[in-house]
């Protein structure tokens, strides 16, 4: 069965949305294992600027701090992030968590940086709810994409921000964070001492209690 050409997928996508939220596509659809293509003309200027904003508004229903393209089922290279930060102090200095305001990323790309230091936190996944295990990422990163105008965004990103810029990027790669977690920490969202123990600041006492390693400090 021939596949629908994008910008006739986005129409349809658009048109269903009426301007509101979408339907987040849940691991286990081939579109969250396929690597998406890189966003070259296939859209016009308005369309991309209507799916931006539709996966703004999807992200923030869900609610989230990222969304990619295929998670909506549009195989492209866009994604979009904001993170309000609302954590207590302890848990955004542990976590290097700092308010970012909304962005749009397109076609973008990451490198370790800092000899490629990795930290491990508890994560989640919109498109895999009610679940979060602990995943070691590189800690800083140099980010390269373009943004929603096509301005060139070549910069480092450390602490949580680089977390979620790794998350959506491999989310363009066919990548879910379950392929580099740690899963004997993988924990229920629905089980309150799960949520107690993803809830600390650090994975320390996840992992003492549940027998994982994590990255060697320093």
């Amino acid at each position: 069965m021939p596949t629908m050409p994008i910008h006739d997928q986005v129409d349809a996508l658009l048109a269903a949305a009426d301007a509101g939220p979408l339907p987040i596509v849940a691991a286990g659809d081939p579109v969250l294992r396929r690597p998406a293509e890189p966003v070259d003309g296939q859209l016009s200027d308005t369309a991309l600027a209507r799916l931006v904003e539709v996966m703004r508004r999807t992200m923030h229903e869900a609610p989230g701090v990222g969304l990619a393209a295929p998670q909506i089922g549009v195989a492209l290279r866009l994604a979009v992030l904001e993170d309000a930060a609302t954590v207590t102090e302890e848990v955004a200095t542990a976590r290097g968590r700092v308010p970012q305001p909304f962005r749009v990323l397109v076609n973008p790309s990451y490198e370790a940086v800092d000899g490629g230091r990795r930290v491990a936190f508890y994560e989640g996944c919109l498109s895999v709810p009610g679940y979060q295990a602990v995943v070691a990422r590189h800690e800083r990163v140099r980010l390269r994409a373009l943004d929603e105008r096509g301005r060139a965004v070549d910069e480092e990103i450390g602490g949580w921000p680089a977390r979620i810029v790794q998350h959506e990027t491999d989310h363009l790669n066919g990548t879910l964070y379950l392929d580099r977690a740690e899963l004997r920490s993988l924990a229920s969202t629905q089980t309150r001492a799960a949520v107690e123990r993803w809830a600390q600041p650090t994975p320390v006492l996840a992992a003492a209690e549940l027998g994982f390693a994590l990255p060697e400090s320093g």
